[in-house]
């Protein structure tokens, strides 16, 4: 009996601390200094109940969260915003090394605003590597937009392609005209690159000094195949007669084989070329390689073949068709050349022997 006396005061205490009503609780709150709240809703009602349970249930950052209680996460607009944050740092970063290179806020924005998949740490990257080689900002501005793609080479391979070509001898300046020509020196893969320049070196003979000279003046044969350029020395060199000074200074091998021999056998067969002889001599004066190759076509016809432009087109009609018959055609003109010229200093021989 004693224990159920027991048992029954403790519920009895239970249920008055459960049914102690938000205003007497006020009332114990004003005693300790707080404002008192006054409710004006009854606190007998279960949706009272339901609300002061909720309020009594929400977790808070500063406890230790026990078992069975929800992890609380940051929410994603805080996330989004801290990595809107460090991106606009590190572009400021970016920035002022840019400026400390010698680039204008202009070129700046220009960069940042052609920039398509890389990081601004990347684009400074390539920048800086473009500058170390001798390249004027501007030069690298103007490279950049109008091959947006270099910037999306990894920043390692442009370093690897810019030390080949300084040993290529293309630095201090000299990469500005190649930047600006054939951006894509940086882009083509390096056997492509070590079969030019062997083919310059081993098949046609030239010295490394002429082989930075062409680079520099014809970066576009580096887009080139191998092949056709060791054919069109060839051309130049056993048919026209061309010396390899000579190819470099007028930058012969930037232009077709096609254009080439259009231009050289029509002036040839106008009488107004001759191939020199092995002493170098000619019976005619030929006119420059400037004026046959880098003129534009109606400044050759008027100023060089003196001809018009439909005899012209006419002879390039049967020049094609002759390429199209066999290669053997022209061999057999040469020879048949050969033959005249040995025919002629035969007779110039006997005829000195007679009179002696």
């Amino acid at each position: 009996m004693a224990a159920m006396a027991t048992l029954s005061r403790q519920v009895w205490c239970c249920r008055c601390v459960m049914l102690r009503t938000p205003a007497h609780m006020g009332k114990q709150t004003a005693r300790l200094g707080e404002p008192r709240r006054v409710s004006s809703v009854s606190p007998t009602t279960a949706t009272d109940c339901r609300s002061l349970e909720k309020l009594t249930c929400v977790p808070s950052r500063t406890f230790s969260q026990g078992p069975g209680c929800l992890p609380v996460s940051m929410p994603s607009h805080h996330v989004a915003a801290a990595t809107s944050v460090d991106a606009v740092a590190l572009e400021l970063q970016v920035t002022r090394s840019l400026l400390d290179m010698g680039f204008t806020h202009a070129h700046i924005g220009e960069l940042l605003s052609i920039r398509t998949g890389p990081s601004p740490q990347q684009l400074q990257n390539i920048t800086s590597e473009l500058v170390l080689l001798g390249v004027a900002p501007e030069a690298v501005c103007g490279a950049l937009k109008n091959h947006p793609q270099l910037l999306k080479l990894p920043a390692k391979q442009v370093k690897q392609r810019a030390s080949y070509l300084r040993k290529l001898g293309l630095g201090e300046g000299k990469l500005r005209r190649v930047l600006h020509c054939c951006p894509e020196v940086f882009t083509l893969a390096q056997r492509r690159l070590e079969g030019i320049i062997r083919v310059l070196r081993e098949k046609c003979l030239f010295t490394t000094q002429q082989v930075t000279e062409i680079l520099y003046r014809c970066p576009h044969i580096l887009q080139g195949d191998p092949e056709e350029l060791e054919y069109k020395f060839q051309y130049a060199y056993f048919r026209m007669g061309v010396k390899h000074s000579d190819m470099v200074r007028t930058e012969l091998l930037q232009f077709s084989i096609t254009k080439m021999k259009q231009r050289h056998v029509y002036l040839e067969r106008l009488g107004r070329y001759q191939r020199p002889d092995k002493k170098g001599q000619t019976r005619i004066q030929n006119p420059r390689l400037r004026d046959i190759f880098q003129a534009s076509e109606a400044e050759f016809l008027a100023r060089t073949a003196c001809s018009s432009a439909q005899e012209f087109e006419v002879f390039k009609q049967l020049l094609a068709r002759e390429e199209e018959e066999g290669p053997e055609l022209e061999m057999a003109d040469d020879d048949a050349e050969d033959d005249t010229e040995d025919a002629e200093a035969s007779d110039g021989d006997s005829g000195d022997e007679g009179k002696d």
